[in-house]
C-alpha cells in the first residue's frame, strides 16, 4: 500500500521539525561551550543558528525548554554509552574509565563540549525542569554499578566518585583512562570487601 500525499506532507513536516530542533540545539550547545549557560537566550540562539528569532520561539516557547532538550540530548548519549558497556567487572570499569577520560580529552572541542555538558547538569540545581534528567543519569549509573556493588550506600558513594571524575576530566588535562581505571578499581575492591571487625581479633 503506497504512501498518501497527506502522509508524505506529515512526514516531511516532521523531518523538517526534527532538523530545525537539531539546528537550534547545536547552536545552544555552541553558546554554552563558548560563554556558559547565562549566554543562552532565544535571540542569541537564533543568531547562532542563522534563523529568525520567530523560529526559536515556534519550537521553544521558553529558554528552559531549550535547555531541557539540550540536556536530554547530552544524557541520551551518556546513558546509551553506559548501557553498551560490557558486563564483566574489569571490562565494564575500563570502558567507563575511557568514557570519563574521553569526555575531557584534549584542549579543543572535546573538552569544551564536556564543560558545556557539565554546566547544564549544574544548572539543574536552580532549574527544576532539568532535574528529571539528573535523576535519569543517577539511575543509569546506579544500574551500571548494581551488579558489582549490591549495597545501595556503596553504589551511592561510587556514583558520587564517577560524577567527580567527570568533573575532573573537564579541568585536568593530565587525567587519562588508566588513572581513572585505577581509581574505579580501587573503589570497587574496597567497597566489595568485607568490613573489618571492631576491636581486637578473637583468640582461638
Amino acid at each position: 500500500m503506497g504512501v498518501t500525499p497527506d502522509e508524505e506532507t506529515t512526514d516531511g513536516r516532521r523531518l523538517k521539525g526534527l532538523q530545525r530542533r537539531r539546528l537550534l540545539l547545536d547552536a545552544t550547545m555552541r553558546l554554552v561551550e563558548r560563554e556558559g549557560v547565562a549566554a543562552v537566550s532565544q535571540r542569541r540562539v537564533a543568531a547562532e543558528a542563522g534563523v529568525p528569532p520567530s523560529t526559536v520561539t515556534y519550537y521553544y516557547a521558553a529558554v528552559d525548554d531549550l535547555l531541557v532538550d539540550a540536556l536530554t540530548r547530552v544524557n541520551d548519549t551518556y546513558v546509551e554509552a553506559l548501557k553498551a558497556l560490557p558486563h564483566d567487572a574489569d571490562s565494564a570499569l575500563r570502558g567507563l574509565a575511557e568514557l570519563i577520560a574521553d569526555a575531557g580529552a584534549g584542549a579543543g572541542s572535546g573538552r569544551a563540549s564536556a564543560v558545556a555538558e557539565y554546566e547544564l547538569f549544574l544548572l539543574a540545581a536552580r532549574r527544576p525542569a532539568l532535574r528529571p534528567q539528573i535523576d535519569r543519569w543517577n539511575r543509569a549509573v546506579d544500574a551500571f554499578l548494581a551488579p558489582h556493588l549490591p549495597d545501595p550506600d556503596d553504589r551511592q558513594a561510587a556514583s558520587a566518585t564517577v560524577d567527580g571524575l567527570f568533573l575532573r576530566a573537564c579541568t585536568d588535562p593530565g587525567l587519562n583512562a588508566d588513572g581513572v581505571h585505577r581509581v574505579l578499581t580501587r573503589l570497587l575492591v574496597l567497597r566489595s570487601s568485607p568490613a573489618p571487625r571492631n576491636g581486637p581479633a578473637e583468640r582461638r
